[in-house]
């Protein structure tokens, strides 16, 4: 959240595979039009564009007449939630959402939106965007009429990515939940031979981002109970992944964080957050 944090490090970003990139994105952009032109675009959530401070992050201009047919990284705004204060949704905002989508669009043949949006699961245009980001999800209580949203949108082809959340007590906690969306439809551990580890980058393990806060202090995860990495997916009732579910890890802090430590960078942004990330975009695009 602090204006530092959306700083971008030009630091060898071609290692990561552009010319692969570029050839999937294609592909993806072939399958992805067609989805566009399916789900448009909707109103942007109370923030405007041009009232976010985008730190060094430059705004990019999309070809005219295709306003409708470029991805736009959406995170969701849930209110049903046991503390008090603004909401754990807003995590990492607004520096992983436009890193990201800056990267995307620097690194891949996709057409992005410079924006991205913030949506709650209720909100009538949810269907207008195939590709949803929760993050935070330890304490979350989702209402009856999040619920049926989520279910809905879910069932009618969309995707849902959680990240950022550690250790066991927050990990039940989001079981539960999930279990009123999809009533015994348990998640499965995604074994590391998934194609979603190796769709574009080849991952040799699963990621394990730390916050940039356990990176200074030497630590790889944050709680004790927190030590191993989980890809837990939710698939629905005819078998297609519909939620990929990042347990113990956060790699929305390596795309916030990017330009905070050249170390953290190299370690884990460039080699994990932003490969990883890329992965699951482009295997729900592509499934």
């Amino acid at each position: 959240m602090t204006a530092h944090g959306n700083r971008l490090l030009s630091l060898g970003m071609a290692r990561i595979g552009l010319a692969r990139l570029g050839l999937v994105w294609l592909g993806v952009l072939l399958l992805g039009g067609a989805a566009a032109a399916q789900f448009g675009r909707g109103r942007r959530w109370e923030f405007r564009p041009d009232q976010v401070n985008r730190g060094d992050v430059p705004v990019w201009q999309n070809p005219k007449g295709f306003e409708r047919d470029v991805f736009t990284f959406t995170r969701v705004r849930y209110s049903s939630f046991r503390e008090r204060g603004p909401g754990k949704w807003l995590t990492d905002y607004p520096d992983s959402d436009l890193n990201f989508s800056f990267r995307l669009q620097q690194l891949t043949a996709l057409k992005v939106d410079p924006h991205g949006k913030i949506l709650e699961l209720t909100d009538p245009d949810l269907a207008d965007f195939p590709f949803l980001y929760l993050i935070e999800p330890g304490q979350l209580i989702f209402s009856d009429a999040e619920v049926l949203a989520l279910r809905k949108y879910l069932l009618n082809g969309g995707f849902l990515m959680v990240d950022d959340f550690w250790g066991e007590n927050e990990w039940e906690n989001l079981h539960q939940e999930l279990l009123r969306v999809f009533p015994g439809q348990e998640p499965q551990e995604l074994p590391l031979e998934h194609e979603i580890f190796h769709l574009v980058y080849d991952l040799k393990k699963k990621p394990q981002v730390p916050s940039i806060h356990a990176y200074m202090n030497g630590l790889v995860t944050e709680r004790h109970d927190a030590q191993e990495p989980h890809y837990r997916a939710l698939f629905d009732p005819v078998g297609r992944m519909v939620v990929l579910i990042c347990h113990n890890t956060d790699l929305g802090d390596g795309w916030e964080r990017e330009g905070l430590d050249a170390g953290y960078f190299r370690e884990y942004a460039e080699k994990w957050s932003y490969p990883m990330g890329i992965n699951i975009l482009t295997y729900a695009m592509t499934h």
